[in-house]
């Protein structure tokens, strides 16, 4: 599940461990580039996915509400993606992984059935989180008339009731290799048809730089017949399975900023 609370205690745990054993420093290190070795095997795809402009995906303009510019969550071009995909004919939607409710809550506003997964409040207190940190999830989008918000660990959870019936999935889990694996599988599952897509988020640790970790689960969940249809989206932190062939270029770092955006930000609540 998304969140800024667990990526620093997840932190502050590997410097715990590094101070301990100064060795595993290095392996934690090392891990991204163990994952950009894995990937390399894949062939075509040793530089990470091809790019999509963000443009080319998203009519401008574009309105994203909610947002709350606050961690772990998405960035705006992320939700805008999402919208923008959600306004294709979509009448269902499944994402993995709640947090604030930000995604949800913006794809609600298009697309008539949508459902949320998460651990539920008891599966995050037999983890330890804090009360603190339980509260904040589906905090814009608990209560919402087409969100349905389902409970479990995503790698145990009994999709069967929702397979081969969604147009659009949003993978947000957990973002370790095993278990991006195993959500990619179970998005594949839930597709309704020919026309259905997936959008992973944090593919990127930013607009410019792969996460290959999450890239390696992808791929190694993905039917080896559909990774061709595997993209990067400009300007954003995702990956998506479109089922239309697209114009694409390779990612570049410094990227030139050939899309460009203007913000009008209002305030709403509070």
């Amino acid at each position: 599940m998304k969140a800024g609370y667990r990526k620093l205690s997840k932190f502050f745990r590997a410097l715990g461990i590094a101070f301990q054993n100064p060795a595993a420093l290095n392996l934690l290190l090392d891990q991204e580039d163990l994952h950009q070795q894995a990937v390399q095997k894949f062939q075509g795809f040793e530089q990470g996915l091809p790019e999509v402009s963000f443009f080319s995906l998203v009519e401008a303009p574009i309105v994203v509400a909610p947002f709350a510019f606050l961690d772990g969550g998405s960035l705006p071009t992320d939700l805008a993606l999402l919208r923008a995909l959600g306004s294709r004919n979509c009448n269902s939607y499944f994402e993995i992984g709640t947090w604030r409710g930000e995604s949800v809550r913006n794809v609600a506003d298009i697309v008539p059935e949508c459902t949320s997964l998460h651990l539920g409040a008891e599966g995050m207190r037999k983890r330890g989180w804090s009360e603190e940190y339980i509260l904040q999830h589906e905090y814009f989008s608990s209560g919402h008339q087409n969100i349905k918000h389902v409970y479990g660990d995503s790698r145990e959870f009994d999709f069967s009731a929702f397979e081969q019936k969604q147009d659009l999935v949003f993978v947000d889990g957990d973002h370790h290799f095993d278990s991006v694996v195993s959500d990619t599988r179970a998005a594949f599952r839930l597709l309704k048809d020919e026309h259905s897509m997936i959008v992973w988020h944090d593919y990127g640790t930013s607009p410019e730089h792969v996460r290959w970790s999450v890239l390696h689960g992808i791929l190694k969940g993905t039917p080896p017949e559909k990774r061709n249809n595997l993209y990067a989206v400009s300007n954003t932190l995702c990956a998506v399975y479109l089922p239309e062939k697209l114009h694409t270029r390779q990612r570049s770092y410094p990227a030139i900023p050939e899309n460009y955006f203007s913000i009008e930000i209002h305030k709403q609540g509070g």
